[in-house]
């Protein structure tokens, strides 16, 4: 249990050692800009203080507005690859599908051509009583 406390005692100075640290090279930093603000300040009257805000303003929003239309160009151009793509896809899913259909048209045309070879077949072995040895089918269809 002590082992426990010593532990955690130990992690939470070492946590309030770093913030110490922190606020130190913060007042450092803050120092360093105190003096170079003294330095190189530039004093001005209110109406070229509004003016540069605003034109600092206009700035910024330029450039949030700049790598919004990047981002947006790039959205459009993975767009635009995924419609190709799509496109693409169709198209061999038509090409797919109308072989599809050739193959099933072919089919059906050999299945015509055969049942009009093997109906007469049939037919003759049925006038006649006997089965055909060519014909598979059995006589009481």
């Amino acid at each position: 249990m002590e082992e426990i406390e010593k532990g955690s005692k130990g992690v939470s100075e070492e946590r309030w050692k770093g913030a110490v640290v922190n606020l130190t090279e913060m007042t450092s930093n803050l120092d360093s800009l105190q003096k170079l603000l003294l330095k190189k300040a530039v004093f001005v009257d209110d109406e070229t203080f509004s003016k540069a805000s605003l034109t600092s303003e206009q700035s910024r929003t330029i450039k949030v507005l700049e790598q919004r239309v990047q981002t947006l160009e790039r959205e459009l151009d993975a767009a635009i690859s995924a419609a190709a793509h799509a496109r693409a896809e169709k198209r061999q899913a038509e090409a797919a599908q109308k072989a599809a259909e050739l193959r099933a048209q072919e089919i059906t045309r050999e299945l015509e051509n055969t049942t009009k070879r093997v109906l007469p077949v049939y037919e003759k072995g049925r006038h006649g009583q006997e089965q055909p040895a060519a014909c598979p089918l059995p006589l009481g269809l």
